[in-house]
């Protein structure tokens, strides 16, 4: 039972549960990225290169390869140097790396107003101020 506490312990540690997010988040961000990539950024390439797929272009290496097959089922008969794939890849992680970029410097923004803003000192405590007016009631008697 000993290790079943310290097991749920370290489960439940900030950062252990903070990854945990963060890996979650990243799964989610990543599906987002890809749709960026395929469903907006990929079809203007390919709308620009001549209205083409730009994820199926490969070179065959294999002879069981015929020419015009989707990726896919080019990979089913044989190797195939896959560039388009690659070159699609590629992008998403630019994208992605990017706006990870974007967040990092506006979360750092974020840390550096909060840091330059002076902090208010807290008032003082009655404590204090009855220790201040003894303090001063004090010079007053030894000054006369």
């Amino acid at each position: 039972m000993s290790m079943m506490k310290e097991f749920k312990e370290f489960a439940m540690r900030g950062n252990v549960m903070d990854l945990a997010i963060g890996i979650i988040i990243g799964a989610a961000f990543s599906g987002l990225v890809n749709s960026v990539v395929n469903d907006l950024i990929m079809p203007l390439v390919g709308a620009a290169l001549g209205d083409m797929d730009f994820s199926n272009l490969y070179v065959p290496l294999s002879e069981a390869v015929p020419e015009g097959l989707a990726l896919e089922e080019a990979r089913k008969l044989g190797a195939v140097f896959a560039w388009g794939n690659f070159i699609t890849i590629l992008l998403n992680f630019l994208i992605l790396a990017f706006i990870i970029f974007m967040i990092v410097k506006a979360m750092n923004r974020m840390m550096r107003k909060k840091a330059a803003a002076p902090a208010v000192p807290p008032a003082p405590t009655k404590e204090e101020v009855l220790l201040t007016e003894m303090r001063d009631a004090l010079r007053t008697i030894a000054s006369k």
